[in-house]
């Protein structure tokens, strides 16, 4: 479910060209974008600690990618230029799109975590987490490539953006499509972090007390 998951395809190259070819955003701007992020993502972890800890680690999977379409959808305010009829500007817009999608990202990942630690048998966890990681990161290049051939499929350039916003819409529409599968996590993903943390102090006690009457 995880590569599924983290394999659908993607359009960030292509809005990447349309963002500094069609609206002029520079390096240092890109960059604020992304300091911007990575300080949303921070506020992402927070958010899961304080609130969605007791909540199932399936349901925080459905309903994060659930979301994300519509706000994956709302560059195409952007693409089509709808925005500056709204009166808000390309900038604002940018920052405001990214920081909920990094938040939500982040709020989506950590489940995935917590997921793996409940998985992993004791003594290979570095392992464990290793192959995570590389599944992560096969996965996304497998998204990546998807969307490239989409790109190139579709005839975005980084001087035409005819297609891109029907290259926006099948990416974004596409991300659900994992949700088909997500009845496989019914065995592990059916409890909240506190509930996983619960039951291994009461595994750890029990095995203790075993360990003492023997």
């Amino acid at each position: 479910f995880m590569f599924l998951w983290q394999s659908t395809p993607t359009s960030d190259g292509a809005f990447l060209y349309f963002m500094t070819e069609d609206l002029g955003f520079g390096p240092e701007f890109l960059g604020r974008v992304r300091l911007v992020t990575a300080v949303a993502g921070l506020f992402g972890v927070w958010a899961y600690q304080k609130f969605l800890r007791n909540v199932a680690i399936k349901d925080i999977l459905f309903w994060s990618s659930i979301a994300s379409t519509p706000l994956g959808l709302s560059t195409l305010l952007l693409i089509t230029h709808a925005n500056r009829d709204l009166g808000i500007p390309d900038g604002a817009f940018v920052f405001g799109d990214d920081v909920a999608l990094a938040i939500l990202g982040q709020v989506a990942f950590l489940p995935t975590l917590v997921l793996a630690a409940r998985l992993c048998p004791p003594g290979v966890e570095a392992v464990l987490f290793a192959t995570l990681m590389s599944i992560f990161n096969g996965a996304s290049t497998v998204g990546t490539e998807v969307g490239a051939l989409l790109t190139k499929a579709l005839g975005v350039t980084e001087s035409n953006f005819d297609n891109l916003a029907l290259l926006t819409v099948i990416c974004n529409i596409s991300s659900l499509y994992p949700l088909l599968f997500i009845g496989w996590l019914d065995e592990v993903g059916s409890q909240s972090e506190e509930e996983i943390e619960e039951q291994a102090v009461v595994d750890t006690t029990a095995k203790a007390v075993d360990s003492k009457e023997c």
